[in-house]
């Protein structure tokens, strides 16, 4: 990690103070007990007040998600040029009112940007979902419709593999309600499957109304919100067909772990496409930039700028650079420190490290180790 820090949190951006205030408190739960509590939340959209104060309880799991996020993308993104840093320090200096400048990266309609907003509303709707399996929320529960009881105890359901529709109205709850009764078949199984609808429901209605409460016509709105959507829809699947074609898709009804949700929106960074605004119809279509770009799918990325080389630090964008940075001398990759110092040489000193060595297992049960103590070559670019 960059030792400069920035606070960050792309679903509310420019409204960075709103998410640190989230990420400070341990639990939001006794804070937010008197509804007008959640208007002293700032930089809340109007639609965002009325949710938080209809289901304040899932607040903590909009904080959850936050923290998964963040922690997610500086894990994905560590060996690089830019290594998240826009989103780090967000537990730190939290009264602070930061420029929106800080954010210039999260908010810039570059790869990054794509990434930011595709795990930070993925982040939201895994919190959201966890909460409603494991009970915590009054609300939601985990779905028995799917390979599981109905609430009636007396038949089984599968929940056919089917688009979630947007619920982005002031009647989210209801909409949802009355669609996850329909599209249901008898299956034969048990257990209690993780309540994904939900989940990203919640996702729909919170993290895009900033974009959607200034209507959807700015080509940097457009690019969020396929990208938030792009970042829920990310599924373990498995293809069956010949020669590993995907004829026949099974997708599991639970949420995979975080991690894997970054693996996979990590690989779309890669494969991310640039795009432009066009006018069909009375419509603003973002369309690839290039007629050689293979067309994008609702589960890709896409950016409308190219990126800084994130070399020098730039304040103005909310760049650090990457002087100070560790790097990997024996490495031909991102990490090296010919790529990750831009050409600008490397220093290189010796620091002591303290591990654990000679550990032996003692009957029973222990065991026990000494320290040991050796220094180390450690290199960081100009």
């Amino acid at each position: 990690r960059h030792p400069e820090t920035a606070h960050g949190c792309s679903w509310l951006t420019p409204s960075i103070p709103l998410c640190r205030h989230l990420a400070k408190q341990p639990s939001l739960r006794g804070t937010l007990q008197d509804s007008s509590a959640c208007e002293g939340l700032k930089g809340l959209a109007e639609e965002q007040v009325r949710i938080c104060q209809r289901q304040a309880e899932a607040m903590d799991s909009v904080k959850h998600g936050a923290e998964l996020a963040i922690e997610e993308c500086q894990h994905q993104f560590h060996n690089r040029r830019w290594n998240c840093s826009t989103l780090q320090g967000l537990q730190t200096n939290l009264e602070e009112i930061v420029p929106s400048k800080a954010a210039s990266v999260s908010s810039a309609g570059t790869r990054e940007s794509a990434f930011i907003h595709a795990i930070s509303s993925a982040g939201v709707a895994f919190a959201v979902t966890r909460a409603c399996s494991r009970g915590e929320l009054e609300k939601c529960g985990c779905d028995r419709k799917i390979r599981g009881v109905s609430a009636e105890g007396n038949r089984r359901w599968l929940v056919l593999e089917k688009e979630v529709p947007h619920w982005h109205g002031k009647n989210w709850e209801d909409e949802w309600e009355e669609t996850t009764k329909l599209a249901t078949y008898p299956w034969e199984g048990d257990g209690c499957s993780d309540n994904l609808s939900y989940g990203i429901a919640f996702s729909q209605a919170f993290v895009d109304n900033p974009e959607r409460s200034h209507g959807v016509s700015s080509s940097r709105a457009l690019m969020n919100l396929h990208n938030n959507e792009a970042g829920r829809k990310v599924k373990l699947c498995k293809c069956h067909g010949v020669s590993g074609s995907c004829e026949v898709r099974t997708c599991w009804k639970v949420m995979p772990p975080f991690r894997k949700v970054g693996n996979v929106l990590k690989e779309k960074f890669e494969g991310a496409t640039e795009v432009h605004p066009k006018r069909v119809g009375s419509r603003k279509l973002l369309v690839p930039k290039s007629s050689r770009f293979k067309p994008y799918t609702a589960h890709d990325l896409v950016y409308l700028v190219a990126s800084p080389d994130f070399c020098d630090r730039d304040t103005h964008s909310g760049v650090f650079g990457t002087s100070g940075r560790q790097c990997n001398r024996t490495s031909h990759a991102m990490d090296g420190c010919e790529l990750l110092c831009c050409g600008r040489g490397f220093r290189t000193a010796q620091a002591e490290m303290v591990e654990r060595c000679s550990c032996k297992f003692h009957w029973c049960c222990s065991v026990k180790c000494k320290q040991c103590h050796h220094l180390v070559e450690v290199h960081t670019c100009r």
